[in-house]
């Protein structure tokens, strides 16, 4: 009888610890499970400084997630498809992925689908909406400036031309014995009492021998007359 009290002791706690075993093995592996809130989604620039939206997955469990980025549109309950992603290996310090949109401006919204195993499958709460003031940086280069110096324009350049090609139109002093320097070449009229061109038309190369005919004609004719006074005279007598 005493025996059998033991027996029945032993039993019931053997029972109790394996009872105990199966309920902390049932919370490790709630524990475990795969859930939404392992995840999170926020705007973030990719290695090439283009903006993406990046999911990171905390799952301890390590079960891959399947992922969809969609874009609202402005209808009532209207979403696009844009782009998905994979997370092969979640570990419980994180795993990240990174969903490229078509379009990215401040305001626009996104939403994150979740497929995980038998788990997740549903929309990351809230959706990713871009701030206004979030900016990325061009691998290799610097952010673009919101309001670049304008260019001069091609006008500006013309007064600066213009003197030099004015002062090379002004023909250079002319060279002493040049015919360009003659007043004749040049066509300007000769001051009044003298000048080459009044010389050249008044008289040629001949007038000094009529000059010299003519004073000789005087002098003959005066010789004349003198003889003719005298035979005068002399019949005269």
């Amino acid at each position: 009888m005493l025996r059998s009290r033991h027996l029945t002791r032993a039993a019931r706690a053997i029972g109790t610890s394996a009872a105990a075993a199966a309920l902390s093995v049932a919370a490790a592996q709630s524990a475990l499970a795969c859930d939404i809130a392992d995840f999170t989604a926020a705007p973030a620039c990719d290695s090439a400084g283009k903006p993406v939206v990046r999911v990171t997955d905390k799952d301890a469990s390590g079960t891959p997630a399947t992922l969809t980025l969609k874009i609202e549109l402005s209808m009532p309950g209207g979403e696009r498809d844009v782009d998905t992603g994979t997370i092969g290996h979640p570990t419980a310090q994180g795993a990240s992925v990174d969903l490229h949109p078509l379009d990215w401006h401040a305001g626009q919204t996104f939403v994150v689908h979740v497929k995980a195993g038998d788990s997740v499958d549903e929309d990351l709460k809230p959706p990713v909406v871009v701030p206004d003031d979030f900016t990325c940086t061009p691998a290799g280069g610097s952010t673009p400036s919101a309001s670049p110096t304008p260019s001069a324009p091609a006008s500006s350049a013309a007064p600066s031309a213009r003197p030099s090609s004015a002062a090379s139109a002004v023909p250079a002093p002319a060279r002493s014995g040049s015919p360009a320097a003659s007043p004749v070449a040049s066509g300007a009229p000769s001051p009044a009492g003298g000048g080459t061109r009044l010389a050249e038309t008044g008289a040629s190369s001949g007038t000094p021998l009529i000059a010299g005919a003519a004073a000789a004609l005087v002098v003959v004719g005066g010789g004349i007359v003198l003889v003719l006074r005298r035979k005068a005279a002399q019949r005269s007598r």
